[in-house]
């Protein structure tokens, strides 16, 4: 590990503009004043995700409430009535928990900003389990409460439910659900064609759809002139209209107020390349530096393919720029695209910038195409000398992408920066190099202040993950890591 990053080509010069007015330190705010600024804040987005959380679960409770308070719930009898009673529970805590799924995946800015989209989508998904097992809880509970009080067995009264108006669409729901989380199981995922899985998962807004009739038209729970109807038609309004708003509406106006497209696709490196972009007031996009937007290139072979991807430079009035690797066969597309592509975004997102920052000193860790946010974040970043400290690694020479520009960065804002270069330790697990590990290093010995730092860690999920685990094992504070993960 050495003190300077060793390049072996150059890609292109630094747009730094030290005289550029930083949005995260005002001029005049001292050291001390932007530590204590920064803690404030950080406790502000904290408590912010912490109500957030308590509100999700709250509307589950509620739901439950709301059809406690209703006159049917109290005239409970027998067996056939305790397991209805009991899926019709499952069901208002599963379709409760989809509406917050739905709302999770919407990309609310008030979420993106408080709780990081990435954080966000990693909630959405590991509720999509737990809202499988309450959908079939319900529909087997209700099927054996209904068959014990008519006196039918279960494949009867699936037969008798099956003919009642709107149950099949209930159980086409059921069935979409299904394939969206079977489909989203990592082993199944890695199999599909991300294509095959984007389509898949849309089914998902096709179940709640299609599931909607049944729960107004079967039964009493939700009865014409109740508040429970009101209630569910509102939050059903509520999470669609928040997909629908931000999922779709906003990004075309973005789209067409921006009128973004390529105007160069500049090779960096094997399977690299830097794609330059054009556009009109892109600096009002609100872009930081370390997010990222979901681009879509509209040529005939990349138009149906949404790639999330970094900036890896801050973009200015007319001009941005995003770095790809070849990561299969839609990213790989992209290094052929032809100048004039006319290019859509959603976004930006992401709290893996400057504004996530808490601690007196900022750390900064970067692997392969991992060095485009730390990029773009060291770039936005009003530092002092020696506040920040930059750790790049790579396998080769090859892997050594953006390195001469982070370094001029580094120097110009009186950043330390290191570079680690090799195949990582066969000896131990560890993310560090064979001779690094043989000779002691560890974070702490990277970071001297790391325990009073913001550590920012973005590359492969493997390697981030054990970078992350030392740090937590080091006494970093949870709230002080900040974690970008790219598929190897």
């Amino acid at each position: 590990m050495t003190d300077t990053a060793r390049p072996t080509h150059r890609t292109g010069s630094s747009r730094l503009d030290p005289g550029r007015p930083h949005a995260d330190v005002p001029p005049s705010e001292s050291f001390d004043d932007a530590v204590r600024r920064r803690g404030r804040a950080g406790r502000r987005r904290r408590a912010t995700t912490d109500l957030l959380a308590v509100v999700a679960w709250a509307s589950a409770a509620f739901a439950v409430a709301l059809w406690l308070a209703s006159p049917g719930s109290h005239t409970v009898t027998g067996t056939g009535g305790w397991l209805t009673d009991a899926g019709i529970v499952a069901g208002l805590v599963a379709t409760d928990l989809v509406l917050v799924m739905l709302v999770l995946a919407a990309r609310v800015p008030l979420i993106d900003r408080t709780f990081g989209q990435d954080n966000a989508i990693a909630v959405h998904r590991s509720l999509g389990k737990p809202v499988l097992y309450l959908l079939l809880a319900h529909g087997l509970l209700l099927t054996l409460g209904y068959g014990a009080s008519a006196g039918t067995g279960p494949i009867a009264e699936t037969i008798a439910l099956f003919s009642t108006p709107d149950m099949p669409l209930a159980y086409l729901g059921l069935a979409l659900f299904v394939a969206v989380v079977v489909s989203s199981l990592v082993a199944v995922r890695r199999r599909l064609p991300y294509e095959a899985w984007h389509v898949i998962h849309l089914l998902s807004y096709a179940a709640v759809l299609v599931a909607l009739p049944h729960m107004l038209s079967v039964g009493s729970v939700l009865a014409h002139g109740t508040w429970q109807r009101v209630y569910w038609i509102a939050a059903y309004v509520v999470a669609l209209g928040l997909v629908a708003l931000y999922r779709f509406v906003l990004p075309l106006v973005v789209t067409f107020r921006h009128r973004i497209r390529v105007v160069g696709v500049e090779p960096i490196a094997p399977g690299v390349v830097s794609i330059h972009l054009a556009g009109r007031d892109l600096d009002r996009l609100g872009a930081r530096g370390g997010q990222y937007g979901v681009w879509r290139f509209w040529t005939a072979r990349t138009w149906w393919h949404a790639h999330p991807v970094s900036f890896s430079a801050v973009p200015d009035r007319d001009r941005a720029r995003i770095t790809v690797r070849d990561l299969g066969a839609g990213s790989a597309r992209l290094g052929r695209i032809t100048p004039g592509a006319f290019v859509s975004l959603e976004g930006p997102y992401g709290l893996f910038t400057s504004r996530a920052r808490t601690a007196p000193y900022l750390a900064l860790v970067a692997s392969g195409i991992g060095i485009t946010p730390v990029r773009s974040l060291l770039e936005d970043t009003d530092l002092r000398p020696g506040e920040a400290t930059v750790l790049l690694r790579g396998t080769d020479a090859e892997q050594q992408y953006l390195w001469r520009e982070t370094a001029d960065l580094a120097a110009a804002t009186g950043s330390r920066l290191f570079a680690m270069v090799g195949h990582r330790a066969r000896s131990v697990d560890s993310w560090m190099t064979e001779d690094d590990v043989r000779r002691g290093v560890t974070l702490r010995s990277v970071f001297p202040r790391l325990l009073e730092s913001d550590l920012y860690v973005c590359g492969p999920r493997a390697w981030s993950d054990l970078v992350v685990r030392e740090a937590r094992s080091a006494g970093v504070p949870e709230h002080q890591i900040h974690q970008e993960r790219f598929e190897s």
